[in-house]
């Protein structure tokens, strides 16, 4: 089936169950993820540097990334996939537009706080070397920034693909607006294996999943990772690097060679473009008036979205209140603060779990080669696919849904925890490590003054992603289903999956907004300090 294939809202796409069409399905969903991705990157690269170069609009971008990463992606999906569909009408180009655009919600914003945190970690020496040398703006950005940035952006990039296979049954099984719209996928047949109650149809889409994340592992991530151990920030040369075999075969190649001529060609006609653009009078005259411009809607950005915000919320307001009740608004509040009281005993589990397992696995390279596919498997693990045993274990042994469905919150946020850990403790310079075994620090010392210290800033950002993703799992993890059987958890998670599939848009709009208002007051009021003290006290000058 073509994207471009005539399709009507309430048409049924056919899905089927049989293994042999599990091929076709893993590629079309691989496919959307790739564009999602693509879309991910060129966001990170403009959002992250925005914020970093301009303080104004940091006060600004920063918590609007928190309410962005917030949103259920059940919440997009909603107002966009109408939209989508009016875009392209009567073609399918609409719901795979809104699944794609389901997928980069899942994969951009911990992408985004990742590179933003680095360029904000960049020591001052760097920018000043960059100054003696006269590198451009252009010349900075891909020569310092993004090499800075690499490691971590790599780690993080794992996740978001990993996090998009766990969000993918959503995307590509879509219910709202009263009808199921369920596009040929991994997804869709995850969603219809559940739904029919097939464990073998489970256990083919199991092993189909993890034979696409092995490939993407070895096709993808693996060089990249050796890849990036060129940009590590140290003096020493590094022991026990990893290996890529396909990322060798690519350095041997005729046409790899061929690409990076062309690479370096393209870099060298960009950087004297823009090295000399504004020697010209007129260019130079327009060049300053641009400045200007910037310089004045810099001062102007955050007026303006404070009236922008402002009306935003009136609006919104008046749309909610002319259905729901004033009662009914307290009660959302208080269902957010149990999802929230949730969410912070979670991360803090997480947090003694993950961080030292990371820091043990990110300072052994070729371990955490071998380490690596398995856990972005485990993190691209659908929860959908345990709700079975989730079922089956709370009805069994009578146990209360409120508390024991709560970890399927985590199962796929606990990741960003662990991803961040691994890709800091990758990333510690090899003299510094020398240094301490040279002191002869004791173990607790090694921790105390070295190990912590230089993941503390990579454990806030995979923290803070993993809080806002645990808030949007809250969607999926409070409502479980098999066949017939439904268990739900009190929570804003259960309220907002509830009122999407029954198409309510005002109260789809007050889960969503309260939900975003609880993460914006966790975000500043603890994960915001706790950055600020990182930036402070553990960045390398």
């Amino acid at each position: 089936m073509g994207l471009a294939q005539p399709f009507q809202p309430g048409e049924a796409l056919p899905i089927s169950l049989d293994p042999s069409n599990l091929a076709g399905y893993a590629l079309r969903t691989t496919l959307r993820m790739a564009a999602a991705m693509l879309a991910s990157l060129v966001f990170t690269f403009a959002y992250a540097s925005w914020a970093a170069r301009s303080e104004r609009a940091a006060q600004v971008l920063i918590p609007l990334l928190d309410v962005l990463q917030s949103v259920p992606i059940l919440g997009f999906l909603s107002i966009t996939v109408v939209g989508f569909i009016k875009l392209f009408p009567g073609s399918l180009l609409g719901p795979e537009c809104a699944a794609i655009f389901a997928i980069f919600t899942s994969q951009a914003w911990n992408m985004t706080f990742s590179f933003y945190s680095s360029l904000r970690m960049i020591p001052k020496d760097l920018y000043q070397a960059a100054e003696v040398f006269q590198l451009s703006a252009w010349q900075r950005f891909w020569k310092l920034e993004v090499p800075y940035a690499v490691p971590g952006l790599i780690w993080n990039a794992m996740m978001s693909v990993a996090g998009g296979w766990f969000f993918v049954v959503a995307a590509e099984a879509i219910s709202v607006e009263g009808y199921i719209i369920q596009l040929p996928g991994i997804g869709s047949y995850i969603a219809l294996a559940i739904q029919q109650r097939d464990l073998t149809a489970i256990g083919w889409a199991i092993f189909a999943m993890l034979l696409v994340i092995l490939a993407t592992d070895q096709l993808m991530f693996r060089p990249l990772t050796v890849w990036a151990e060129r940009f590590k920030f140290e003096f020493t040369e590094a022991q026990g690097e990893p290996r890529s075999w396909f990322l060798a075969v690519l350095r041997r190649a005729q046409l790899a060679m061929l690409l990076t001529r062309l690479s370096a060609k393209a870099w060298d006609v960009s950087s004297r473009l823009l090295q000399h653009l504004p020697a010209r009078p007129a260019v130079r005259l327009r060049w300053r008036f641009a400045r200007r411009g910037v310089r004045l809607m810099d001062r102007l950005w955050t007026p303006l979205l404070i009236v922008a915000a402002g009306t935003s919320i009136v609006v919104l307001a008046r749309f909610v209140q002319a259905e729901v009740s004033y009662a009914e608004i307290g009660h959302v509040f208080l269902l957010s603060l149990w999802t929230g009281l949730r969410v912070m005993v979670l991360i803090a589990l997480a947090s003694v779990i993950w961080v030292p397992i990371g820091i043990w696995i990110g300072l052994r390279p070729k371990f955490a080669q071998r380490a690596q596919p398995v856990v972005i498997f485990l993190a691209a693990f659908p929860a959908n696919l345990l709700f079975p045993l989730a079922v089956t274990a709370i009805i069994q042994y009578h146990l209360n849904p409120e508390i024991w469905l709560s970890p399927l919150m985590i199962l796929g946020t606990q990741w960003y925890i662990l991803f961040n850990i691994i890709g800091a403790a990758a990333a510690l310079p090899s003299d510094l490590r020398e240094v301490a075994a040279n002191l002869g620090l004791s173990r607790w010392l090694l921790w105390r003054r070295l190990l912590l210290p230089t993941i503390f800033p990579a454990y806030v950002t995979g923290g803070l992603t993993a809080s806002g993703g645990a808030w949007n799992a809250s969607v999926v993890a409070e409502v479980v289903s098999w066949g017939s059987t439904t268990l739900t958890a009190t929570g804003i998670g259960s309220y907002i999956a509830a009122q999407t599939v029954a198409g309510d848009h005002p109260r789809i709009a007050l889960g969503v907004a309260v939900m975003s208002l609880y993460v914006i007051v966790l975000n500043r009021s603890v994960w915001e300090r706790l950055y600020n003290f990182a930036r402070q006290r553990f960045v390398f000058t």
